[in-house]
C-alpha cells in the first residue's frame, strides 16, 4: 500500500480525479480525520472536508508508479 496526500479543492478537480482512478482496478481509499471512503465514489468525496489535503491510500503493489504519474496533478507534498 502507498499513501500520498492530494488536494481536491474544486468540483472540476473532484470529477477529473474520479474519472482518472476509475480506469484502474485497484482499490483506493480517501482518509479525512476519522472518515474513510472509497475514492471512486464522487458522492463520498463530496462528504469530506475538501478545504485541506486528504490522504489517499493506494492498495496496489504492481502499478504504483503508473498510478502516481497519472495522479501527479492532485498530489501535494
Amino acid at each position: 500500500m502507498k499513501t500520498v496526500h492530494i488536494s481536491l479543492n474544486s468540483i472540476d478537480k473532484v470529477k477529473a480525479f474520479v474519472n482518472e482512478i476509475t480506469k484502474f482496478d485497484n482499490d483506493f481509499d480517501l482518509v479525512s480525520g476519522r472518515y474513510v471512503i472509497d475514492a471512486k465514489s464522487i458522492m463520498g468525496i463530496f462528504s469530506l472536508d475538501l478545504s485541506k489535503p486528504i490522504e489517499l491510500n493506494i492498495h496496489s503493489e504492481t502499478n504504483v508508479d503508473e498510478i502516481l504519474n497519472i495522479l501527479a496533478p492532485y498530489i501535494v507534498d
